[in-house]
């Protein structure tokens, strides 16, 4: 077959916008250990973690210590920050399991709410958040996503972008201490 001038033009949208695609998360069912957001984050957890730009350039280091617990269907994944320049935050997350697999978040840093399916290993987390930069507050989209390692790490990447944007990645390791 060959492909016209014309007809080689009118593919190439198709496959930028088949790079966009994000995996489903059920293509990881079958993965093991299973990934329960009201298993995994239930009592004291730790991470590191880090910022990169657009580049690839490390722009922030951070750790994290979380205490986190649930009661039922609800959560609360009580978050405290410290960056490699010393300052600190905290962000609460109020998580709801909405469904099998299926939750909900809030914390008064995201806009609206937290949308997450999980599958097998595999956790897909989507939510925009209210960031602060340089005295102004951008409101950048979260793609996150988290993977349950055999030895109890969870491994979790996150694309940070706006207006369709790529803008940086946010790479953290979990663990329960």
């Amino acid at each position: 077959m060959t492909l016209t001038r014309r007809g080689c033009l009118a593919a190439v949208p198709a496959f930028a916008l088949a790079g966009c695609a994000t995996p489903d998360v059920t293509h990881y069912a079958a993965e093991q250990p299973t990934l329960l957001m009201e298993r995994y984050f239930d009592g004291r957890v730790l991470a590191a973690g880090l910022f990169t730009d657009r580049r690839g350039k490390v722009v922030k280091r951070f750790t994290v210590v979380m205490n986190c617990r649930w009661q039922g269907d609800d959560g609360v994944l009580d978050e405290d920050f410290t960056y490699s320049d010393g300052t600190t935050q905290k962000r609460i997350w109020r998580v709801r399991r909405v469904g099998e697999g299926r939750y909900t978040g809030r914390a008064d840093d995201v806009i609206g709410e937290a949308q997450g399916r999980a599958s097998g290993n595999a956790l897909h987390w989507t939510y925009t958040l209210a960031l602060p930069v340089d005295g102004r507050t951008w409101h950048v989209q979260m793609d996150d996503w988290m993977y349950l390692m055999p030895d109890g790490v969870l491994l979790n990447r996150t694309a940070m972008s706006k207006f369709g944007i790529h803008l940086g990645d946010v790479t953290l390791a979990f663990r329960k201490p």
